[in-house]
């Protein structure tokens, strides 16, 4: 056996760590003391092994401390000579190298773990706000794509060639009121613009009334607050009325509270 067959075999990290055959172990050895190049690339590995157990070494359990001295000490007791164990103390220290290595890799795995761990949580928490937002963003959208077509439908219908605009202007009981109804009476809809209408208290609410043949039909509920409010559209009508009623609307108009009305 020569050095070249060592290095390129990988004895010479087998031979450290104490895994050759005797018969390959005692060939390497008698290599190493006729060859000092090869023991000082022996001893620089056998450095670099102890340099990176003892920079990742891990204190054992204070348990393990207490075990070995309570055998040693059962020892002691029970035999009054001491044994020398016949072991090569290069394996000793093989050994202890091969513990600490394991221990030193048992560590750095531990703590990449932690690390690979710790990441995946935080990754998985920016993915479910992530939804979250895209979620909030996309109701959004779909509620804004809702209010251009009721808005863009809205807009359609009263600039309809067709479509008659009616001002209804407040009386002496709500004189800054304004109301403009849009009439269709080919596809038979009315659009409201209740806007310009005084705002009420909450517990009161405008109501639009159609006058057939001296009948008073409810149109439905207008609310100051929306700019346009589609009305039921009632044939024959022969003027629109807005009256103040009770929150919910009435089932009658309250003539007294009379604040405008259009004749058609």
């Amino acid at each position: 056996m020569d050095r070249k067959k060592i290095l390129q075999d990988g004895l010479l990290e087998e031979y450290l760590l104490g895994e050759l055959a005797v018969e390959q172990e005692t060939a390497v050895s008698r290599v190493l003391q006729s060859d000092a190049e090869l023991m000082a690339q022996f001893r620089a590995m056998e450095a670099d092994f102890e340099r990176m157990a003892f920079e990742n070494a891990i204190t054992p359990p204070s348990e393990v401390r207490k075990s070995l001295e309570a055998a040693m000490l059962q020892d002691e007791v029970g035999s009054s000579k001491v044994r020398s164990l016949d072991v090569p103390q290069r394996k000793n220290s093989a050994l202890l190298m091969r513990l600490m290595v394991a221990a030193s890799l048992a560590a750095i795995f531990a703590l990449s773990s932690f690390w690979l761990y710790t990441k995946w949580q935080d990754s998985e928490k920016n993915l479910q706000v992530l939804q979250q937002q895209t979620t909030g963003l996309q109701n959004r959208l779909a509620d804004i794509e809702k209010n251009y077509r009721e808005t863009n439908s809205r807009y359609q219908s009263i600039n309809n060639p067709n479509v008659v605009p009616l001002l209804l202007v407040g009386n002496a009981k709500s004189p800054d009121s304004r109301a403009i109804a849009y009439v269709n009476h080919q596809t038979k809809e009315v659009v409201v613009n209740a806007k310009g209408l005084a705002p009420l208290d909450a517990d009161h609410t405008y109501q639009m009334w159609a006058d057939v043949e001296g009948e008073m039909i409810s149109m439905g509920l207008v609310s100051s607050n929306q700019e346009y409010v589609a009305l039921a559209y009632i044939d024959k009508a022969e003027s629109l009325n807005i009256t103040i009623e009770p929150a919910g609307g009435n089932d009658h108009p309250t003539v007294e509270r009379l604040i405008s009305n259009v004749s058609l």
